[in-house]
């Protein structure tokens, strides 16, 4: 059991091991798509194949649609070429549910994968096709900064602005560039559709987009007439959405159910650049997608996969709900704490009383006095099956260290919003939080990288951990208060989505900073003593 379109043609053999196989003719579908191709997807991550394919897999099957996803990874194109290419772009689907069944779906619905340095020629003949509808994007949160707080860009940006770049050195400039073909293809219309876990995505990669657009024409590249297509809604949509799906790294013990099977592609891959990818991906049943209806070429049914369409003010209350209170915040609590303790999963982590009391305070207490219910999800609901089934599922392998990843860039969003929420109260308002406070310490803790037990710790992938560490150089475990290298920290807005010096939080973070690093133990004894 190899996954390719050949092996699958055995379809018994599949289907007596319980494999749900595609309800239409691949082939078919990848020669409609190439024809005249509807919907282009950057980010060919484990989000990407277990979530937005699926759905047009659904629509496939149920002759809903008959085409399938052109999709480019411009960050990490070794995904395509281990992840992708081996298995004529199929995936496997693996569903861990709370009950312990598997469900294996074999996904079809990518139908071409487009590596950005070898073949921009097919990239731009899809991109300039009049019937392209919508163009979508899981890049994560730092796939959209352009300018750090410091002003300088990022350094997985690298723009050069002296030039029209034909092969750009980043995802923003490489769309940018795009854009600009459709426009001199006769501004096509088309939908830009962020699917990324940040509050506005739509309105980011606007911005993004925006800041290459006008260096290009400040410098003579391009027209005032690029811009105002950009900026004409009949024409380009920056649409928003909020998404959600829990999904972790291809797991070992996925891996060895699956050989079990016979499946001969099970292989976990780490690229040079440190993605985790495989054949297969796996993940929780439990998803979302609402999406703001803002299509000017038209788009999928998405709708009859169970996509939730509504107005821009509905998503973002929605988005504001899951990514600032009932789930995010959450996520990194216990994936900072999780990671100090030395948990191996979230599961274990929420398992711990006095971590999941944490997460209900931060929740329940502190985030959803905040929170606007946006009528289509109940926030009520939606956090008490995070907490109750979806993060102590034992059979979903994510890990504290996986979700701990770019902290730094999910922090502004996650506590930042609520924190702006608690500003807009009042100075009394805002100094009456203490889980919040109890939480920047913890991480503020954890990037000294030593674990709770006083033992060297590595610590997560992060564009500002060279920056951190260097300001918290010289503490350890049991030294004297260093208030004078924290408060710097404390006043970056860019960080915290506000200046925390002289909230109240501010003293509040270093009182905690000084009990969690007071020696090994620190952190247990900290939590117990303000979580009793």
């Amino acid at each position: 059991m190899k996954l390719n379109l050949h092996e699958l043609e055995n379809r018994e053999e599949w289907l007596s091991k319980g494999y749900r196989l595609p309800g239409f003719d691949p082939s078919t579908v990848r020669e409609r798509t190439m024809k005249d191709p509807v919907w282009l997807h950057f980010g060919a991550g484990n989000i990407f194949r277990v979530l937005p394919a699926v759905l047009q897999q659904k629509l496939l099957d149920e002759g809903l649609t008959d085409r399938g996803i052109v999709v480019s990874e411009a960050y990490d194109e070794e995904i395509l070429d281990k992840a992708y290419t081996p298995f004529d772009n199929l995936s496997l689907m693996v569903t861990l549910n709370p009950d312990g069944n598997i469900d294996k779906q074999v996904v079809a619905s990518v139908v071409q994968a487009i590596k950005p340095s070898e073949d921009m020629d097919a990239l731009v003949r899809i991109f300039t096709s009049p019937s392209l509808q919508m163009v979508s994007f899981t890049i994560t949160e730092k796939g959209y900064a352009v300018k750090g707080s410091d002003g300088r860009y990022f350094k997985w940006i690298e723009p050069d602005l002296s030039i029209l770049p034909e092969h750009p050195g980043s995802l923003v400039a490489l769309l940018t560039l795009l854009m600009l073909r459709r426009h001199q293809a006769g501004d096509l219309p088309v939908a830009l559709v962020s699917m990324d876990n940040c509050a506005h995505n739509g309105t980011r990669l606007y911005d993004a987009v925006m800041t290459f657009a006008a260096a290009w024409l400040e410098k003579g590249l391009v027209g005032q007439a690029f811009l105002d297509y950009l900026n004409d809604p009949a024409k380009v949509s920056f649409t928003w959405s909020m998404i959600d799906k829990i999904t972790p790294r291809p797991s070992d013990s996925v891996q060895t159910m699956l050989e079990k099977d016979g499946y001969e592609s099970a292989e976990i891959i780490v690229t040079s650049k440190i993605t985790y990818t495989a054949s297969f991906v796996n993940a929780e049943p439990t998803q979302y997608l609402v999406i703001e209806d803002w299509f000017p070429n038209g788009r999928p049914p998405l709708e009859k996969a169970g996509v939730l369409f509504a107005d821009r003010e509905t998503v973002d209350k929605v988005e504001t709900m899951k990514v600032c209170t009932c789930l995010n915040p959450l996520h990194t609590v216990l994936a900072v704490f999780g990671s100090l303790l030395r948990y191996r999963t979230i599961a274990e982590t929420v398992g711990d009383p006095v971590l999941k009391r944490f997460i209900e305070r931060v929740g329940y207490d502190e985030g959803m006095p905040v929170v606007v219910n946006p009528g289509i999800i109940q926030p009520e609901a939606f956090i008490r099956t995070v907490i109750e089934e979806r993060f102590p599922n034992p059979f979903l392998p994510d890990t504290p260290q996986r979700i701990a990843t770019d902290t730094s860039q999910k922090i502004p969003v996650r506590f930042g919003e609520t924190l702006k929420a608690y500003q807009k109260r009042g100075a009394q308002s805002l100094s009456e939080l203490t889980y919040i406070p109890l939480f920047i310490a913890g991480w503020l803790r954890y990037l000294l990288g030593i674990d709770d037990q006083g033992n060297p710790m590595e610590l997560s992938p992060d564009p500002m951990l060279p920056e951190l560490r260097e300001k918290l150089a010289g503490i350890t475990l049991g030294t004297l208060r260093h208030d004078d290298a924290i408060r710097p920290i404390l006043s970056d807005p860019h960080l915290f989505g506000i200046d925390l010096t002289g909230t109240g939080l501010d003293e509040k973070v270093l009182q905690y900073f000084h009990e969690l690093t007071a020696g090994p133990g620190a952190v247990r004894k900290t939590l117990d003593r303000v979580l009793s």
